[in-house]
């Protein structure tokens, strides 16, 4: 499994983009999954970096989390709203593992409390997902130029530049 520290130095550039996008936005990003009728499904989602683990959880019974639940593999997008992408873009693939461990899980509802005051501490997780990260994009526009990084475990980053 792709720890997240591990894809940090292995991805400086795709992981500071997607860094700068998620904190931009409040965390939020959009989630890529398959639907039961092999259907692609965008939904929102505010993946946290915890225990350094990319931490993709949120409340229960909603229908992205069966996707995963049923296919592990996702893509993890950047939201934006700027038709330039001035301030980059990033894109995460990979799978999820459900994991079942209660005192992550505590560790992870009071960290949450103490970031934001949101308190589900005590209460059980329908899914408590990681991800392990399999590749990874960016997107940066220069002057001129499009410049497009690539990831895949073990490779580094390769920059791909257009004109």
């Amino acid at each position: 499994m792709t720890t997240w520290s591990q894809f940090t130095e292995e991805a400086t550039r795709i992981s500071t983009i997607f860094l700068r996008r998620h904190k931009a936005t409040g965390n939020l990003c959009m989630l890529g999954t398959l639907r039961s009728d092999g259907f692609p499904r965008i939904s929102p989602v505010e993946p946290i970096i915890f225990e350094d683990q990319l931490v993709i959880a949120g409340m229960p019974n909603t229908t992205k989390f069966k996707d995963l639940a049923r296919d592990p593999r996702f893509c993890l997008h950047t939201a934006t709203v700027d038709t330039n992408v001035s301030d980059g873009d990033a894109k995460l693939f990979g799978r999820v593992t459900d994991l079942a461990d209660r005192a992550v899980h505590e560790r992870f509802a009071q960290k949450l409390f103490d970031d934001s005051g949101f308190d589900i501490r005590g209460q059980e997780f329908d899914h408590f997902f990681v991800a392990d990260l399999t590749s990874a994009s960016s997107v940066e526009v220069g002057d001129d130029t499009l410049e497009i990084t690539i990831w895949k475990p073990g490779e580094g980053e390769r920059v791909v530049t257009k004109r």
